[in-house]
């Protein structure tokens, strides 16, 4: 049997073609482009190799290259590249690196150890749509974010009226009237009326003591920087400004589209029936899960993904637990928010928060516990094609002796 690793780069990929003995029987160095794949099939069939019985490992599950394998029919392993760098160490402790021992290092992985590591998930169109769109949209809240405190950050050299009128600065309101007064002396020429408008511009209703709070905050007196610097950071303001207005706008937009394509696919009636799950964190739990039934064969290596199983370290008299650290933080993500909001929606949800919460869990490992219980059932749900149903998946909180 052959196999075959690929360290790919930004500019080319390196090739190792191992036989089942160990033995590199070819290296090669190819582009990325649609040449430089046909090259890559024309080395696997030049061995004797098809994509049937070819296993391909590979440090990453989403380039372009990765696409055109799978679309090929190979059989393809992301590694971890934690994980390449431990089977490095096998075979020599001096540290050394290079492209081409890397590759040959991934072709000896999948050769020894390939039942030991997950296959590429075979999703479906609809579930990779979702999950670029699930992540592109979380990427730009958390540029947003960013953007918005560098705003904060300026705002507090020269000009903490506006924080005093605006708290939270991601509020439409808040752009709008810094796009007017960028500046304390703006600030100060800034008239009720004018307030008014830029609220009404941004769909806010008529509010007179919304008004006259803001025009309060942005008149109170405070200390100026020179003029030459207020008007420096006037500018820098009023270009943050127009930044956060195009990312707001972008943000509803892809979420508008996530919603949009989590509603057609044929899980979604199943994950919208969860409590506590919605349009965008429900796209967020499908797109890093996926919908390839074969990917997980029980909810074990489910929580595990997600980090919400916890870890055992035991080492002679040492035996402690603790929170998985290696895990999928978009899903560890999703999965916290999603058992905070079961708590509002799920009464045993709840209960069983309450009960951690006694027997000594903090916070956050008592949501890590209840979405570990939640994940489980949403495998059974999924796996079952059923809706969930609150009193399967908390049976005990429906008995007697429970209550």
């Amino acid at each position: 049997m052959i196999t075959c690793g690929i360290d790919w780069a930004e500019d080319h990929h390196d090739i190792a073609l191992m036989d089942d003995s160990g033995f590199i029987i070819e290296r090669r160095r190819i582009t990325h482009d649609p040449n430089g794949f046909a090259e890559l099939l024309a080395m696997v069939a030049d061995h004797g190799g098809t994509a049937d019985d070819v296993p391909i490992a590979i440090e990453t599950d989403k380039n372009l290259l990765v696409v055109a394998l799978a679309g090929a029919g190979f059989t393809v392993y992301p590694i971890n590249p934690r994980a390449v760098a431990r089977y490095r160490e096998r075979h020599g402790q001096a540290g050394n690196k290079s492209d081409s021992r890397d590759a040959a290092v991934l072709a000896d992985i999948v050769r020894t150890d390939r039942h030991q590591h997950r296959r590429l998930p075979a999703n479906s169109e609809q579930q990779q749509a979702i999950k670029a769109l699930a992540r592109q949209h979380q990427e730009a809240i958390w540029a947003q974010n960013q953007t918005i405190s560098r705003l904060r950050s300026v705002l507090l050299e020269f000009y903490p009226q506006a924080l005093q009128a605006f708290p939270r600065l991601k509020h439409r309101t808040a752009m709008e009237v810094l796009s007017i007064a960028p500046t304390p002396t703006d600030a100060a020429k800034l008239t009720r009326p004018r307030i008014s408008n830029a609220l009404k511009r941004v769909g806010r209703r008529n509010d007179p003591a919304l008004v006259t709070q803001i025009h309060s905050d942005l008149h109170a007196p405070g200390l100026r920087q020179p003029d030459a610097v207020e008007v420096a950071l006037g500018h820098t303001v009023a270009s943050l400004v127009s930044i956060i207005v195009a990312m707001l706008d972008a943000v509803a937009v892809l979420e508008r589209e996530l919603i949009t394509a989590f509603a057609e696919h044929p899980q979604a009636d199943i994950i919208d029936s969860v409590p506590g799950l919605g349009g965008v964190l429900g796209a967020r739990i499908l797109a890093e899960i996926g919908d390839d039934p074969k990917r997980f064969s029980s909810p074990t290596g489910l929580r595990s993904f997600a980090g919400t199983a916890p870890v055992t370290i035991a080492s002679g008299r040492s035996h402690y637990v603790k929170a998985r650290k290696v895990r999928n933080r978009r899903l560890a993500d999703a999965c916290h928010w999603w058992a905070f909001a079961a708590l509002t929606w799920s009464a045993p949800a709840r209960e069983y928060y309450d009960h951690r919460r006694a027997v000594g869990d903090h916070h956050n490992a008592a949501l890590r516990a209840l979405a570990n219980k939640l994940l489980g059932r949403l495998w059974w749900c999924l796996q079952h094609d059923q809706s969930w149903d609150d009193t399967a998946a908390w049976p005990r909180a429906a008995t007697p002796a429970a209550a």
